[in-house]
């Protein structure tokens, strides 16, 4: 070892010191690896930049000093960047003879919980056909307020988690936002929401843009939390919706409302 260390131009004392240094950094690595795949149990598609948020806290508290590049580093090493999917399926029937409203969002700024919520549909896909998760967000906090899973895209499944998202509350000067759907235009969902004093708003026909906080938790379910997959039984395809609405909106981040989560800023 000597001889090697006077090839090389460095002293006994340093090849160890070097040695340790490089144990502690593989040592390090395997720690980060291990914390980052426990919150990807929870979150299997989380993006870096969030999973950066979560962890770092914990990286100051065990004294890792760690930068966001160096992170992705280490994740794009042990093939733990995520890939994303994109996949479209028809849920919105534009094509009836209800009315349709005007858009009140489009040049309001949120300033409260409870003061605008975005509808939409997603479909989840299982081994015994497709169902239909109904959304109701709150676009202040992007807080999952009300939620059904049915088996049709009829209107019973969107009656129930608005009346989810209103149980409890006093939503009197509320706007209730959506696309042109079929069954946000029919009469007992209007009629739902105008005895209750809430304000109806819609997307301009063919504008997806106009209700994008809405198509993107569907999206964000679906990329982070394997709601895109294929389910063995309808029943565990509703259990999953449960717990993936119930981590998104207790611990994922999200950068539009300062890393908070939903819940955190649905109750600041």
């Amino acid at each position: 070892m000597g001889k090697l260390c006077a090839i090389f131009g460095i002293s006994r004392q340093g090849y160890y010191k070097g040695q340790k240094r490089k144990q502690r950094l593989r040592y390090q690595e395997e720690l980060i690896i291990k914390l980052a795949q426990e919150q990807r149990r929870k979150m299997p598609m989380i993006g870096g930049k969030k999973l950066y948020r979560i962890l770092k806290p914990e990286f100051q508290r065990i004294e890792i000093r760690l930068g966001r590049d160096k992170f992705f580093e280490i994740l794009r090493k042990n093939n733990l960047l995520v890939k994303r999917r994109r996949r479209y399926v028809r849920t919105t029937n534009s094509n009836h003879r209800f009315r349709v409203y005007e858009n009140l969002i489009k040049e309001i700024e949120v300033t409260k919980a409870d003061e605008v919520y975005v509808s939409d549909i997603t479909y989840i896909r299982s081994e015994e056909g497709f169902s239909y998760l109904a959304l109701i967000t709150d676009l202040y906090s992007r807080k999952i307020v009300g939620y059904d899973v049915s088996d049709s895209l009829g209107i019973d499944g969107s009656l129930r988690a608005l009346k989810m998202s209103m149980k409890g509350k006093e939503l009197k000067g509320l706007i209730h936002h959506s696309d042109r759907g079929l069954q946000y235009c029919s009469n007992i969902y209007t009629e739902l929401l105008t005895n209750n004093g809430i304000k109806i708003s819609m997307s301009e026909k063919g504008n997806p843009y106009e209700n994008a906080v809405a198509e993107r938790v569907n999206g964000i379910l679906k990329e982070e939390f394997g709601l895109s997959g294929s389910f063995r039984t309808k029943e565990i395809a509703y259990k999953a919706v449960h717990e993936a609405i119930k981590t998104y909106n207790e611990l994922r981040p999200h950068m539009s409302i300062d890393y908070m989560t939903p819940n955190q800023k649905y109750a600041a």
